[in-house]
């Protein structure tokens, strides 16, 4: 649940009508989320398991699959944003992400149409456009910040995306307060942290070095990078933080990362185990040079980060992609 008081949001990464219509609007009244998340991955899944789309997919028989799958998703995207939509009024979060086309992560121009236009035709201002942290879309976040559009930069792993992230939406910003309107525009950005322990905490065991701490070790630097530079616009969200199996806590990721001025998206489990037993203990700031250090002995056991970070960046993109070109054969 929330903690106004530390700084701490905790969004839900979960999209799916059903669960919009009947429990969506409990966990924000009872102060248990303040904001939500999506990506392809979520809504491919809701899609293609839930009967709640098939009386809408039913009237979009003549349309492509791409135009059945954005009208769903704008469906329930402005949905979740109408029921958070009184938090964001009084500047208490209430924001939720809809990520552009996965297949546009190369195309600076193609994801910033998209961006526009997902945004003008949710219509509703607590929506914020989900960018990949790639080179194209490091252009893509500064203009449409600029332009007054919220922005989730997503799949980041490396300090060095984070950096370049924290560059284009300061200057994005600074655009937009010279120009705009005044609107507050804010940006947050989404490291992700449980596959790095995925990937490598059998590794990691077999050469003496406690498991399940890189990707909290990797969001606290990153977590640090952000905070240093002391804009309250531009957040660290920490996402992927569900746990697979039953090595860690449900809640693991949650508790192990509470920290002030951050946000925590999480699966609707993994928030379920937390409120069954939530502490608000800040376990960060970490000291750089103890993260430092911890780095260094990854890098003595014979742990390349460069190529941990290239691997799960290329990963992520191809599962998002993945993902999504089976959910417009399952919509065609």
């Amino acid at each position: 649940m929330i903690d106004e008081k530390l700084g701490f949001s905790l969004w839900l990464d979960f999209i799916e009508r059903d669960h919009l219509q009947r429990e969506f609007g409990r966990l924000v009244e009872e102060g248990i989320i303040n904001g939500a998340t999506s990506n392809p991955s979520i809504f491919a899944n809701s899609i293609e398991t839930s009967v709640a789309y098939t009386a809408q997919l039913d009237r979009l028989q003549n349309h492509s699959a791409k135009a059945k799958y954005e009208a769903l998703a704008k469906e329930d995207i402005r949905t979740a944003a109408e029921t958070l939509e009184s938090l964001y009024k009084e500047g208490r979060d209430g924001f939720v992400s809809i990520e552009v086309d996965p297949f546009l992560c190369d195309d600076t121009e193609g994801t910033i149409e998209e961006g526009r236009r997902l945004y003008r035709e949710i219509g509703m201002e607590n929506v914020m456009i989900k960018v990949p942290a790639t080179e194209a879309g490091y252009e893509a976040m500064k203009t449409l910040m600029s332009e007054g559009h919220h922005v989730n930069a997503t799949l980041i792993f490396s300090p060095m995306q984070a950096l370049r992230c924290i560059e284009a939406m300061q200057e994005g910003l600074k655009i937009w307060r010279a120009t705009g309107d005044g609107k507050d525009v804010r940006g947050v950005l989404s490291v992700f942290v449980s596959r790095f322990d995925r990937m490598l905490d059998e590794k990691l065991l077999e050469r003496g070095i406690e498991p399940g701490r890189v990707g909290i070790m990797n969001a606290a630097k990153i977590y640090n990078l952000v905070e240093s530079k002391q804009d309250p616009a531009i957040r660290t969200l920490f996402a992927s933080t569900g746990v697979k199996g039953d090595a860690y806590p449900a809640d693991y990721y949650i508790k192990e990362l509470m920290a002030p001025h951050s946000v925590n998206t999480a699966p609707l489990a993994t928030i379920e185990a937390f409120v069954e037993n939530p502490d608000h203990t800040p376990k960060l700031p970490i000291d750089d040079e103890k993260i430092e250090e911890f780095f260094a002995s990854v890098e003595e056991k014979g742990i390349d980060m460069n190529e941990v970070y290239d691997t799960l960046l290329h990963d992520g993109l191809k599962a998002f992609k993945e993902a999504f070109a089976t959910l417009l054969a399952h919509l065609e």
